[in-house]
């Protein structure tokens, strides 16, 4: 098999924390689209329409969601983000001008 054509392999762990990084990066997206949704709703004095109590409820809950899943997706990317938000070491040695 010519090497092109070979498939890639990516490591599990890897792949799994990039794959948490697109859903915190979404998260806000899916959100304000959700918290749109009663925007589209019918007038409560429409057939098939919803009350505003029933609205303001669907919007706390998914407010709470929101919450709780930015919280799910933060503890398990801690890890990651340490990883990167440590600086490398210098090279070589540092002069100072104490």
């Amino acid at each position: 098999m010519p090497q092109s054509q070979r498939p890639l392999f990516l490591a599990r762990r890897s792949y799994r924390r990039r794959r948490m990084m697109d859903a915190a990066r979404l998260l806000p997206v899916f959100g304000a689209l959700a918290l749109m949704l009663p925007i589209l709703w019918r007038a409560p004095g429409a057939a098939g329409g919803r009350s505003t109590a029933t609205g303001t409820v669907y919007v706390f809950v998914v407010w709470a969601l929101l919450i709780g899943l930015a919280f799910v997706l933060a503890r398990r990317l801690r890890p990651a983000i340490g990883d990167e938000a440590d600086p490398p070491e210098p090279a070589g040695p540092t002069l100072r001008g104490d």
